[in-house]
């Protein structure tokens, strides 16, 4: 069903040269697949990220979404639910092309006792194995947000590390970060709107996501607790929907409340956070400090350095 997916997908993308070329395609739509042109361009020479054929191709999604992801957990651990793929390994979480299939497969997990999540995601990398497109959705991004998630994407193309997606994804969003930084001042500068806002974005974000890896913190000592205690069901699930809920009110604290911790599923009434919510920040944002000192402090800020000691450090394709 995967691979049945993104051959659907492949076989019906654009060149990118034909749709440029093409008057009833919007000027402004145009300038963006140009700027991504310029992205991609910008991590091979200024990061050394791999050259390839990823986004010469360009597929309409007629606004629709594309892919869903589904994450889980056990119910009292904040532990990865993982997916097991020939070739590529362990992954802890499994996308759908189909949201049929996905919202089938979530019922399963829950059946089984495991808290889930389901949500859409803008993009995907198949590792180099086929031609990754352009997606009709990237192109509404504002420049630092899509410099972030092709560079993103990118990384994956260059630094993979079989069963250890949580290093594979925090090095991405690592590189997606500071890559979309050095992008936004290369084009338009060290005081440029572009930058501004996509600093504090990324200020406001890093703020979040440090939020919900203290409270990821807070549940997993929460459930050692459980492992010593005979507590019923009824009061473990009490007791976790407690500690949940003040994470969601201390965040709207940090956040002064501007920010409102739910998940989000189309059509279904809000639900506090569970512990596949908090799984998704410990895959993409757990290591950020580590690889921001290390990069710092004992490779001088040279990124291709960096990035060639990992590559030496890790099995890398």
């Amino acid at each position: 069903m995967q691979a049945k997916g993104q051959f659907e997908i492949i076989w019906n993308v654009r060149p990118v040269e034909e749709v440029l070329q093409d008057p009833a395609f919007p000027d402004s739509l145009k300038a963006r697949i140009r700027l991504i042109e310029e992205i991609k361009q910008f991590g091979v020479d200024s990061l050394g990220l791999a050259k390839s054929d990823n986004y010469t191709t360009f597929y309409d999604q007629k606004g629709k979404p594309l892919i869903w992801l589904v994450t889980a957990s056990p119910k009292y651990r904040i532990e990865a639910f993982k997916w097991h793929f020939p070739v590529i390994g362990s992954f802890p979480y499994k996308g759908y092309f189909d949201s049929t299939r996905a919202v089938i497969d979530e019922q399963k997990l829950k059946q089984q006792g495991y808290d889930t999540d389901i949500g859409e995601v803008s993009a995907w990398s198949t590792l180099g194995y086929l031609k990754d497109p352009i997606l009709s959705s990237m192109l509404y991004k504002n420049e630092g947000s899509l410099a972030n998630l092709i560079l993103h994407e990118l990384t994956h193309g260059t630094f993979f590390v079989k069963n250890n997606l949580e290093l594979n994804e925090n090095l991405a969003s690592f590189i997606g970060n500071y890559g979309a930084e050095r992008f936004l001042i290369f084009k338009y500068g060290p005081d440029s709107k572009q930058l501004n806002e996509y600093q504090f974005s990324k200020n406001y974000n890093e703020a979040y996501a440090q939020h919900m890896l203290r409270g990821s913190k807070i549940l997993d000592s929460l459930y050692a607790s459980f492992d010593v205690q005979n507590l019923s069901a009824k009061v473990k699930d009490s007791l976790k929907q407690e500690a949940i809920s003040g994470i969601v009110a201390n965040i709207d604290t940090l956040m002064r409340g501007k920010l409102t911790l739910y998940t989000k599923k189309p059509k279904q009434p809000r639900e506090l956070p569970n512990n596949a919510v908090f799984i998704s920040y410990k895959t993409y944002r757990s290591q950020q400090k580590t690889f921001k000192k290390e990069f710092d402090e004992k490779y001088d800020s040279n990124f291709k350095t960096y990035l060639n000691k990992l590559k030496d450090i890790h099995e890398s394709p």
